[in-house]
């Protein structure tokens, strides 16, 4: 019995795993074609899709921005609200009709990318293991969210005003939780007065203030959080609105009268969504929807729970305490402590396995990691369990022992980008890693200095959406020497070749591949000395000669 209870269970865990992938590869699917449709318009650097996150935060000021200048005029009274956004619609229409819109058609936009950005993170595979934190500060925060601009639209005491602020006290009134219905205070217009609104501008404002207090918990285990989308996107996005603004302006639905029913509003289906729900069905079932989908959403990240690999780990020997790995981990699972074996290093590098994605991005910026170590152990300072730096190098030394011809390429890529493995082939080997910016440059230089092949390409996520988020990031800083452990100057440029990917992009990296090989031909073997000059914008002094310290350990 026990046995066939265990066997269902695992059938059940199976199910749900299959149901789950299922989903998921269906929303990547119409993600990445909408994606590709964009970066054939905007390009990847600025396609809005990969910056949803920061979009939100956007919003959130235009939003802030446009509140503050109708707050100025807005009069907290019964008959001065409706009066004065009348004011600023009609009289005031070459500024404050176009504030008010903005303030709507922003606040629309903020639920759309933050929704999206929702739906993106969990089709990507991005919202469980140690990410789970992420995700259920972001799911919270939609309350915050809706309560923020369902209170904004109370204000303008229209007849969508009144319709909602009926409704609201119905949908409250089903929780057992208050002394006297709350739906009393809208029987007729003597049940309302001027403190009111005085509240409703109260909690107009403050609750707002939670929510970008929210914003930031979210961001808060998250290194170098990107708050705003590049300034393309800002631009164009807020020329965008603000011409939408000014040829389809906000207009209230004629002024409240609680001495009347509504029977026919133009609610706005961003934010008031559920409120036809109530009407249609009852309280009762849009508290459950509520309800019963926040907590789904809650839960999620454990249905089931993942599997992340095993964390990074420091090897103190062979640690200096110089705190690269410290500030590249793209999710503050490095963290820097006192030194407690006796070297002579100020501090040490220690990793919380309940924050490491074990993308190996720390590994890539540890400058002992280098394959060019040959009088003692290849162990790296801080280094990967399941794939550790002696073993990418035993790996690459047997792809490039396989490789034939003038134009062999050694090919490094991420194992969440692209599907690779239709690019091995006679002069092409190919290497995965969990990030592309796991990879010292040091390897580049072994590769090629070394003859081990002709030229070598990285291939990583589409530039703006790092599966890891700083990997693309952290690899080009590194080719350009601006960021540690750099590329040494005297390895050839024109031998190494980038190609930042989406998905859908297998066409464009095989055309990037034979391009790239078809230069090699040209170029000839490698010959020592025929390097381009060493980068112009270069680390501090003291980090290179950590470097150049690094490559001198072989």
């Amino acid at each position: 019995m026990l046995r066939y209870l265990v066997a269902q269970s695992g059938d059940e865990i199976f199910r749900r795993r299959a149901l789950l992938k299922t989903i998921q590869r269906s929303g990547r699917l119409a993600f990445t074609l909408v994606e590709h449709a964009f970066d054939h318009a905007f390009g990847p650097r600025i396609n809005p899709f990969y910056h949803l996150g920061a979009l939100s935060f956007f919003f959130f000021w235009v939003v802030t921005a446009s509140g503050i200048y109708l707050f100025i005029f807005f009069e907290t009274s019964i008959e001065g609200a409706y009066r004065s956004v009348e004011y600023l619609t009609h009289e005031q229409w070459y500024l404050g009709s176009v504030a008010r819109s903005l303030h709507r058609y922003a606040s629309d936009a903020m639920v759309i990318v933050v929704l999206l950005h929702l739906a993106r993170e969990f089709v990507l595979d991005r919202y469980r293991g140690v990410r789970w934190y992420a995700w259920i500060t972001g799911v919270l925060l939609l309350w915050f969210l809706y309560a923020s601009g369902i209170g904004g639209y109370w204000l303008v005491w229209d007849r969508l005003a009144q319709y909602i602020a009926v409704v609201t006290a119905e949908w409250f009134d089903w929780l057992p939780i208050f002394g006297e219905p709350m739906a009393r205070n809208f029987l007729n217009n003597a049940a309302v007065s001027d403190r009111f609104f005085s509240l409703l501008s109260f909690l107009h404002i403050g609750i707002p203030l939670f929510l970008l207090l929210g914003m930031w918990i979210h961001i808060l285990r998250i290194s170098v959080a990107k708050t705003n989308p590049p300034r393309a996107i800002m631009i164009g996005t807020l020329l965008a609105l603000t011409v939408l603004s000014a040829l389809y302006p906000a207009l209230s639905q004629g002024p409240a009268d609680l001495d009347t029913v509504v029977s026919v509003v133009r609610p706005d289906w961003f934010y008031l969504a559920l409120y036809p729900l109530i009407d249609v069905w009852s309280p009762g079932v849009a508290w459950g929807i509520a309800g019963g989908g926040t907590l789904l959403l809650m839960i999620l990240p454990w249905l089931p729970r993942r599997r992340e690999a095993a964390a990074a780990v420091v090897s103190l020997p062979n640690c200096n305490g110089c705190g690269r790995c410290f500030a590249d981990c793209p999710y503050s699972a490095v963290i820097m402590l006192p030194r407690t074996d006796g070297l002579p290093y100020d501090s040490q590098a220690s990793v919380n396995p309940d924050l490491c994605t074990a993308c190996g991005i720390c590994v890539g910026a540890c400058p002992t990691a280098t394959p060019f170590r040959r009088k003692t152990e290849l162990i790296a300072g801080i280094d990967m369990p399941l794939l550790a730096i002696r073993t990418i190098r035993e790996k690459t030394l047997t792809a490039t022992t396989k490789l034939e011809g003038q134009d062999r390429v050694l090919v490094y890529g991420c194992q969440p980008g692209i599907d690779l493995t239709g690019l091995a082939q006679k002069g092409v080997g190919v290497l995965t890693l969990p990030c592309v910016a796991a990879l010292t440059p040091s390897f580049i230089d072994f590769v090629i200095t070394r003859h081990h092949a002709d030229g070598v390409m990285l291939v990583g996520c589409a530039a703006g959406d790092c599966y890891h988020r700083l990997g693309v990031d952290w690899t080009e800083q590194r080719l350009a020497g601006q960021r540690d452990p750099y590329l040494r100057g005297r390895v050839p440029r024109e031998r190494i070749a980038t190609a930042w990917v989406a998905p859908s992009g297998a066409k464009r990296l095989t055309q990037a591949l034979d391009a790239f090989r078809s230069r090699l031909r040209d170029m000839g073997p490698y010959q020592k000395g025929g390097s381009l000059p060493p980068p112009s914008a270069s680390p501090s002094s003291n980090h290179g000669e950590v470097s150049d310290a690094a490559y001198r350990l072989g």
